[in-house]
C-alpha cells in the first residue's frame, strides 16, 4: 500500500483529518513517510539548506555558541545538541570551527535529535569521530547546561490551520471528494490557544498553530533556565503568523501538498512569537529575534568569505560569492530566515543577536 491509499482508507474509516495529522503521516509514517524513507537533501534530493550552501554558516553558528559557552564560565560537562541535523554538515562545520577553543570539545557531550533512520546513518558517517548519541526526543536530553542549534527543524513540525468564523475558528481539514484528497473545513468552535489572535484578525483570515512546537520549546527552555546555555533556532517565518504558508517541495520545485503524499517535503513558516512566548512561560525569559543576514554579518561572514576567496578563481570563486549572497542578501535567505536566540536571565545574548 502506498501512503495515498493509506490516507484515503483512514479518511474513509474515520472522516476528515486535521492538516497536522496529514503532515505527520506524510513526513513521519514509519514505513511510508518522507523523512523515514530517504535522504531529502542536496542536488539529488528535494531541497538544500544553509549548511549545504556553504561551510560558513555552520562555522559562524559554532563560534557564536562557543563564545556564549566562554561567557557563561565554560561549564563542564555540557550538552551540545542539534535538532534535525540533516546530513550532519552543520554540526561538522561547527565542530571544526570550535576545535581550537580550549576545553570546549573535552567538556561537550554531543546529542542529535533525529527521527529518520536514513539520516542517522548519514550523520554517523559524518560525525563518528565525535561519538554522538542519538535521541528520539528533546525530553531525553541530560539535565545540564545546554547549547543547542536547530536549523530548519521547526518548519517541518505539523501545523493546524484555522479560518476565523465570527469569534470562533473553523479548522481546515483533509478529506475526500470523488475519491481524491481535498481540503475542507470543520465546524466553527472556540479555540483557547487562538484567543489572543481575535484582536489582530478578521473574518476569513487563516491562522496556523503548531502544537508540536510547544513541548520541544518547553524542554529546551526549561534546561537553559535551570542549568544555563543557549539555543539558536534558525528558520523561515516571522514574529506572528498570518495566512496559509503550507508548502510542498519536490525535486527543488513547488508542488501541490495533496499530490503524491510522502513523496514531497511539507513545511510551513514558523511563528517565532509563539516559540518565544512558550520559552518565556518555561522560565527562559530572554529571547531575541534577528534576520539571518544581519546575524551572519554581525558574526563576520563577509570577512570569512574574503579569506576563503583568497586562493580561489573562476567557478570556485563564483560559487563562493553566490553562497554568500544566498545566505545574507535580503532578496534571498537574508530576511526570510530569522534567528531566534533563547538564553537565561543571567546571561548575555549569543554573539550575532546583540547589535
Amino acid at each position: 500500500m502506498n501512503l495515498q491509499n493509506h490516507l484515503i482508507a483512514r479518511i474513509q474509516a474515520g472522516g476528515p483529518i486535521p492538516v497536522s495529522d496529514y503532515m505527520a503521516e506524510c513526513l513521519l509514517h514509519p514505513q511510508l513517510g518522507y523523512y523515514t524513507t530517504r535522504d531529502p537533501l542536496g542536488a539529488k534530493g528535494d531541497f538544500i539548506t544553509a549548511p549545504e550552501i556553504s561551510q560558513m554558516f555552520g562555522e559562524l553558528l559554532g563560534l557564536s555558541l562557543a563564545q556564549t559557552w566562554l561567557d557563561q564560565g565554560s561549564p563542564a560537562p555540557f550538552t551540545l545538541a542539534e535538532l534535525g541535523p540533516g546530513r550532519g554538515s552543520l554540526m561538522a562545520d561547527l565542530l571544526r570551527a570550535t576545535r581550537g577553543v580550549p576545553g570546549l570539545h573535552a567538556a561537550m557531550q554531543l546529542h542529535l535529535i533525529e527521527a529518520s533512520p536514513t539520516l542517522r546513518a548519514v550523520q554517523n558517517k559524518t560525525l563518528e569521530a565525535y561519538a554522538p548519541e542519538w535521541l528520539d526526543s528533546v525530553d531525553a536530553l541530560p539535565d545540564q547546561p545546554l547549547f543547542l542549534v536547530a536549523n530548519e527543524f521547526f518548519d517541518a513540525l505539523p501545523i493546524r490551520q484555522f479560518i476565523r468564523t465570527g469569534n470562533g475558528w473553523s479548522e481546515k481539514q483533509v478529506g475526500l471528494k470523488d475519491g481524491a484528497l481535498t481540503f475542507g473545513l470543520g465546524p466553527a468552535a472556540p479555540q483557547p490557544a487562538l484567543q489572543h489572535r481575535l484582536v489582530d484578525t478578521q473574518e476569513g483570515d487563516l491562522v496556523e498553530h503548531c502544537e508540536a512546537a510547544v513541548p520541544v520549546t518547553q524542554a529546551v527552555a526549561t534546561r537553559i533556565a535551570a542549568h544555563g546555555g543557549a539555543a539558536l533556532i534558525i528558520d523561515y517565518g516571522d514574529w506572528r503568523a498570518l495566512g496559509d504558508t503550507l508548502q510542498a517541495l519536490r525535486a527543488h520545485e513547488p508542488a501541490d501538498p495533496l499530490q503524491a503524499p510522502g513523496e514531497a517535503d511539507l513545511t510551513a513558516h514558523v511563528d517565532f512569537e509563539a516559540l518565544a512566548l512558550t520559552a518565556k512561560t518555561a522560565g527562559c525569559a530572554h529571547t531575541r529575534l534577528t534576520p539571518q543576514g544581519v546575524f551572519l554579518e554581525r558574526l563576520g561572514i563577509t570577512d570569512r568569505a574574503r579569506a576563503l576567496a583568497a586562493p580561489l578563481a573562476g567557478e570556485g570563486l563564483e560559487t563562493l560569492i553566490a553562497a554568500h549572497r544566498r545566505l545574507t542578501h535580503p532578496d534571498e535567505m537574508g530576511n526570510l530566515f530569522k534567528v531566534l536566540g533563547l538564553y537565561s536571565s543571567q546571561a548575555t545574548p549569543p554573539p550575532g543577536l546583540n547589535p
